[in-house]
């Protein structure tokens, strides 16, 4: 399997994908908003776009649907309970379904309500397994709820299904927020040296060549997987009194979720 990251270089930031096939150079395009620059890039790769997947129903992700499949007859993929809202959808995603693109690659939909209530992730399986999770997953951070979405969902996709992956699982969200969110982690956690370690090269480095983490790397960077750490609890009860001593990691990720929203 072959994964391109295109940076949009726009002012939302967005991450676009393509991931191939080896053998026969059919790709697929995820969330492809500025559509040229995706077309250009499978151009110069010698690949055929036959695929486009959203990963929720959101403009940001679904605006350059109709350039895209008009350049090159691709069809489109998204979650089932999305697609009226979407328009133009082919094929409707449920949890389990499997995504093949050419001989070699098959993706699995993942369903992760959170960020919004029809949200799919695609999971790569193999060695080097990767994850293209939307708006579900940031790298060091967590999606956001307030656009039709809901915290306590976001939560159970967390725990029930995100942290239960390899550790090697390559993560490959819809936006770049890298920077921004480890200073939230060292806002929770002034003594977490991993994310001040990420922070300072993250600060150096272009946003088209930021890090591809892993979720072993996020369960040490992302204050939305340490919902049991001493420290991020002691600080949030600071903003939120009322949390108790020993919170449930529901409430610490849902409080964490509330104060990143104003933070």
């Amino acid at each position: 399997m072959l994964t391109e990251r295109i940076w949009s270089g726009n002012s939302l930031r967005n991450f676009h994908y393509l991931v191939a096939c080896p053998e026969t150079g059919e790709a697929l395009a995820v969330d492809p908003l500025e559509w040229r620059m995706c077309l250009d890039a499978a151009t110069r790769r010698g690949w055929q776009i036959t695929q486009i997947v959203n990963t929720h129903e959101h403009q940001d992700h679904t605006g350059g649907n109709l350039g895209l499949s008009k350049a090159t007859g691709a069809r489109i993929l998204a979650h089932a309970g999305a697609a009226a809202r979407i328009g133009g959808v082919d094929r409707g995603l449920s949890r389990g379904d499997v995504i093949r693109v050419g001989r070699t690659v098959e993706l699995e939909v993942l369903d992760t309500p959170g960020h919004t209530m029809t949200h799919v992730c695609l999971l790569a399986h193999g060695a080097e397994p990767a994850l293209y999770c939307g708006d579900t997953l940031f790298n060091a951070g967590a999606g956001n709820c307030y656009n039709g979405g809901d915290p306590e969902a976001l939560y159970d996709t967390f725990v029930t299904q995100l942290a239960r992956l390899p550790g090697t699982t390559r993560v490959f969200p819809g936006h770049e927020y890298l920077a921004r969110n480890l200073e939230f982690t060292l806002d929770r956690e002034p003594a977490n040296r991993d994310a001040a370690t990420l922070l300072e090269s993250a600060r150096g480095t272009e946003p088209a060549a930021a890090a591809v983490t892993t979720l072993a790397e996020e369960k040490r960077i992302n204050s939305f997987f340490r919902l049991q750490n001493p420290q991020v609890i002691a600080r949030l009860r600071e903003k939120f009194p009322d949390l108790g001593e020993h919170p449930s990691e529901r409430d610490v990720f849902v409080k964490l979720r509330e104060l990143r929203n104003r933070w």
